[in-house]
């Protein structure tokens, strides 16, 4: 990132302090209209157009938009409108998974930087052409991993790398919380507001359903990751910070549907084991049908050492760290206020082109735990993963799962 940071230098790539900065959001409900809220009242920044093939969705979104900022932002149902714009800077990505890759290179391509919602990918071929893409380009991609940029998570890392905890081998991380029953629905005709063709973009083209459309997209492989992608990767990616740890090289465990009876295909209940070169350990638990969670949180994560353990989470609504010695006792506690600092960081490194805090390289890693895990989850079986190659060496089968087939589609990733 040095290097490109010269070369973004050299040819006069660099904006001015007080240079406004244009940003479209790409998909704007639930995570669309969140981030809008977090972008909008940053100095010098402005909302300019707003994405979604359905046209429903962009009531809120600009109504929040044009109250902050006193402007008005364009709407648009197809992302090419944005991209060809030069007057836009940046997008913000908050599509269901199916898109998030596939935009952020026709984004890349189109010269415009990249802020992509968890999990940047739906497969691991995926992310990797990603960081190509952002190499090749020049281009700032940062992935909506927030704890990555908060401070009380960066001092609970801090505390792991003192020596605090003595040697740390093993990570716990939880996504334990109540989901929804989606329950079963037949295939239908979509609404009169939603352009469907567009909305599949280069997935497979299924007929449409009402519980695989907004939101309960999620539970679909088709378009989703599932829960282990959808909100484990927060603490997975936390997880692995804390324990200095990159791609695992085995991954093992289970994971089903043992609560849900209803349509939904990705499981809601998981336990997954990763192992590394070094030895370290990362264990992930999923339950998404109870209402109780572990440790006084519903996600969380935890770091043992061999002299202490630490906690990081959020407690009663604030987010911090929790410390214990090695007899168990409680011996340290900081708690927060949630200031997103997220979104800024974003756009502080527009402006000075260095390294975002979840750079594409980050939120790839930490997210093909999470591919890993549904490819365990999905065969049944344990595999052993080369981070070389990006590959599951003697499991043809576990091998087609880290990619995806696609239509022929004018977003589809060419690589």
């Amino acid at each position: 990132m040095q290097r490109r940071t010269f070369f973004a230098a050299s040819m006069g790539l660099l904006a001015a302090p007080n240079d406004r900065i244009r940003l479209a959001i790409i998909g704007s409900r639930g995570r669309g209209r969140a981030l809008a809220g977090d972008f909008v009242g940053i100095p010098n920044v402005e909302i300019a157009a707003l994405v979604d093939p359905d046209s429903r969705s962009f009531t809120r979104a600009h109504a929040l938009i044009t109250e902050k900022s006193g402007r008005s932002p364009q709407t648009h149902s197809d992302l090419r409108r944005v991209l060809d714009d030069k007057t836009i800077d940046a997008v913000i990505i908050a599509t269901p998974d199916h898109w998030h890759a596939p935009a952020t290179l026709l984004a890349c391509a189109a010269g415009k930087d990249v802020y992509v919602e968890k999990p940047c990918s739906h497969n691991v071929r995926e992310g990797r052409l990603m960081i190509e893409a952002a190499q090749k380009h020049q281009r700032i991609v940062q992935v909506g991993t927030q704890s990555r940029s908060r401070a009380s998570t960066q001092q609970a890392i801090a505390l792991a790398r003192s020596g605090k905890l003595g040697r740390i081998r093993m990570a716990k991380a939880w996504n334990v919380q109540r989901r929804d029953n989606i329950g079963r629905k037949p295939d239908s005709t979509p609404p009169p507001e939603i352009d469907f063709d567009l909305w599949t973009g280069p997935a497979p083209l299924l007929p449409f359903r009402e519980n695989r459309f907004h939101y309960t997209w999620h539970w679909w492989w088709n378009y989703g990751t599932g829960d282990m992608g959808n909100d484990g990767v927060h603490q997975l990616d936390i997880a692995r910070w804390g324990l200095g740890v990159e791609a695992p090289t085995h991954v093992s465990g289970w994971g089903g549907k043992v609560f849900f009876d209803d349509d939904q295909q990705t499981p809601d209940s998981m336990n997954i084991t990763f192992t590394y070169p070094g030895g370290e350990a990362l264990l992930f638990e999923q339950r998404i049908w109870n209402p109780y969670g572990m440790s006084d949180q519903e996600n969380g994560v935890a770091l043992y050492g061999s002299d202490a353990m630490l906690e990081i989470g959020r407690w009663q609504g604030r987010w911090g760290y929790r410390l214990f010695d090695a007899k168990g006792k409680l011996v340290e506690t900081i708690q927060a206020d949630n200031d997103e600092t997220h979104a800024r960081n974003f756009i502080d490194c527009l402006r000075s082109r260095q390294s975002p805090s979840a750079a594409i390289p980050i939120g790839h890693t930490s997210t093909l735990h999470c591919h890993l895990g549904n490819i365990v989850a999905r065969t049944g079986r344990q595999i052993r993963f080369d981070p070389a190659t990006d590959s599951i060496p003697g499991d043809a089968e576990a091998a087609k799962l880290l990619t995806r087939p696609y239509r022929s589609h004018w977003a589809t990733p060419k690589a």
